[in-house]
């Protein structure tokens, strides 16, 4: 499935990406998808209703080795899924990236399915392919690559284990 916002969520973006509305999604949006999926049977989060595709990331830990499930933007491409390691534009990169960097075996629950993917960073004219894939989805990580200089912001591709 492979639906883009609509106007009215796309108006709700502008609002979303705004920079105190941003610093406060990094903290508490992942909660609140998690408890809207738990209320929803696994079927919603806030993410979700704001048009944004969702998925549902299960890595080992980096430090830990410990399993842990979070629910992230996915954006689809064929079979490969792609993640956008902004962290809402913060300065440093999100923990599941590192997750994903020190054990790229993962599981993913996806429309309604779940599979095992291997999982790798783009680079070059791929990973700007898949950045602007990102931003016909949700224009803030225009803004929030501005907030994170220097640092570059990374794009995982996970692609299917057969």
């Amino acid at each position: 499935m492979n639906i883009k916002p609509n106007t009215y969520q796309k108006l709700v973006h502008r609002f979303l990406m705004l920079k105190p509305v941003s610093t406060f999604l990094a903290v508490v949006l992942h909660r609140a998808d998690k408890l809207l999926l738990k209320l929803s049977g696994g079927k919603y989060t806030v993410t979700r209703i704001v048009g944004l595709p969702t998925l549902q990331l299960t890595t080992k830990g980096a430090k830990t080795s410990r399993f842990r499930t979070i629910p992230l933007v996915g954006l689809p491409d064929g079979r490969k899924l792609v993640l956008i390691a902004s962290n809402f534009g913060q300065k440093h990169h999100p923990g599941w990236y590192y997750n994903l960097k020190a054990n790229p075996e993962c599981v993913v629950r996806f429309n309604g399915g779940t599979q095992s993917y291997m999982a790798r960073e783009s680079t070059g004219e791929e990973r700007e392919r898949y950045f602007r894939l990102g931003i016909s989805y949700y224009a803030g990580y225009e803004k929030y690559e501005v907030r994170a200089a220097p640092r570059h912001i990374p794009v995982m591709v996970l692609e299917p284990v057969r």
